[in-house]
């Protein structure tokens, strides 16, 4: 009998008057709060994740609605974007056609204004011509002749 066999006789000894004082309600008693404080912290692991679960879902409908107001602001600003375009170019239509019937009209008058002088210096060289062949070529009683006839058609024109 050795050391080893006396320890292992005192220690079951002591497992016995343990057990026989209460020792083993103790130690269910602990391990019973041990499972119940367990049990408790995995219902609330499990509630936490369930607010988790809610909230990302409410996140995740948040960025939906954001990413499609998104999308309508940029499809709203593309349609704006081309109104304001199309305006633009037919204001530029409109401004190119205004300014080329402008143009049109003061080229039509300046030909109008061109074509009345150009008459007009053509009748004076005509008249000046025609005095000049006439005081050449008629002189004494058919100048005067002619003269008198030329008034006389002036006068009836006038009445």
């Amino acid at each position: 009998m050795d050391a080893t066999f006396w320890a292992a006789v005192a220690f079951i000894l002591f497992l016995v008057l343990a057990i026989y004082l209460g020792g083993g309600r103790a130690i269910v008693a602990g391990l019973d709060a041990r499972a119940k404080r367990i049990s408790d912290e995995l219902a609330e692991a499990t509630r936490f994740r369930a607010e988790a679960e809610a909230l990302l879902k409410e996140y995740q409908a948040k960025r939906a609605a954001a990413e499609k107001e998104a999308a309508d602001i940029v499809a709203n600003a593309k349609v704006e974007a081309e109104r304001v375009a199309a305006e633009a170019s037919q204001r530029m239509s409109d401004f190119v056609a205004r300014r080329t019937a402008s143009a049109e009209a003061k080229i039509a008058q300046a030909e109008a204004q061109a074509t009345a002088e150009v008459r007009a210096a053509a009748i004076d060289a005509a008249m000046k011509a025609s005095e000049t062949v006439l005081k050449d070529a008629v002189r004494g009683e058919k100048g005067a002749s002619i003269f008198a006839s030329s008034l006389a058609d002036l006068r009836s024109k006038l009445n």
